[in-house]
């Protein structure tokens, strides 16, 4: 399996993440990249490939425009405007305020785009934001043209990057972004199965009125976890993607039996659906010691879930997602794939 994967990631280097009202390091880092790379060295995966660059007009093609830009300059206007420290929101437009005018502010505009506060920004979020959607847009490329799985060691995450929000550590959202590099290039259904802690909320926005991307998503049950106000099994899609949108929330503390076998049941679903390919948004975080998740997975687990997708018998990329800087994080992540790859 071809692993994508760029240093250019890591420049995004926060410094601050609110979390429980304190102000800490943020858990989404750069380390996570390094030690998931090298395991991929190390377990003799296949090849390590530097992404293609190809520019914003993938992005512009599930993303706002307005928004896009918002993230290009947001750094500079929050450093122009005379503000200390890192973009992170102090007010949205909440219940019973207006959500139809953008701010001139960029105190304002941050509140406008951001879905959360526990993603600041800073100087190289946009352009690790690039390199991220390279990567998955890379992968990808290499499915198509050669049939052969790939994997996209993105950085930052995607999943939570609505049409025109960001928050969870997501700016671009790289699956997204892939799913409609596929149609663009000949596929007539895709699917993208969420195996994250957290739900895809942000996926599930861009393909919710569509019928040729159909989103399934296994996660921690929002009434308890972020993000809290998606993620519920009666959100199902609406026009035309009414039925194409599945969620399976599951409780905190949920292990492997319980996991698995869900995972096999958003399988069945994915294979009614007759896709082309299959995106598989891969989180980690589901591991029994991740620092800000309740599922109880263990490294072995992680094998067993990559040969059951496997059984899907579909094309498939995989492009990471969340999973935080614990020592297991590599290893969990290459027995997915070696999972995936084993015959």
């Amino acid at each position: 399996m071809q692993t994508f994967h760029s240093e250019h990631t890591k420049q995004r280097r926060a410094l601050t993440e609110l979390d429980g009202g304190r102000l800490v390091t943020p858990y989404e880092c750069p380390e996570r990249v390094d030690m998931i790379i090298e395991c991929v060295r190390e377990s003799g995966l296949g090849a390590v490939s530097t992404p293609a660059a190809y520019g914003l007009d993938p992005v512009l093609a599930v993303h706002d425009a307005a928004y896009v830009r918002f993230l290009e300059r947001a750094w500079d206007d929050w450093v122009a405007a005379g503000l200390a420290g890192e973009p992170i929101p102090s007010i949205w437009p909440a219940r019973r305020m207006r959500g139809d005018r953008v701010p001139d502010h960029i105190g304002g505009e941050v509140g406008y785009y951001a879905l959360a506060a526990e993603t600041s920004l800073c100087a190289g979020t946009f352009a690790a934001a690039q390199a991220s959607k390279d990567i998955a847009l890379s992968a990808l490329d290499h499915l198509v043209d050669t049939g052969e799985p790939a994997f996209g060691l993105c950085r930052p995450p995607g999943h939570h990057a609505a049409v025109d929000q960001y928050g969870g550590y997501c700016f671009f959202n790289n699956a997204a972004i892939a799913a409609q590099r596929a149609l663009d290039r000949g596929a007539s259904r895709v699917a993208i199965l969420d195996i994250d802690f957290h739900h895809g909320n942000g996926t599930q926005d861009i393909f919710y009125a569509r019928d040729d991307v159909l989103f399934v998503s296994i996660h921690g049950d929002p009434r308890q976890e972020f993000p809290y106000f998606l993620g519920y099994a009666d959100e199902t899609g609406q026009g035309a993607g009414d039925g194409f949108n599945v969620n399976y929330p599951l409780p905190s503390g949920t292990g492997y039996p319980k996991w698995a076998a869900t995972l096999d049941h958003a399988l069945e679903r994915i294979a009614r659906y007759r896709a082309d390919m299959l995106i598989v948004s891969l989180g980690v975080d589901t591991f029994e010691h991740d620092p800000i998740s309740s599922f109880l997975l263990k490294r072995d687990d992680f094998t067993d879930c990559g040969q059951r997708l496997r059984q899907a018998d579909l094309p498939t990329v995989f492009l990471m997602e969340g999973g935080y800087a614990v020592a297991d994080i590599g290893t969990n992540t290459v027995n997915v794939l070696r999972g995936f790859s084993r015959d």
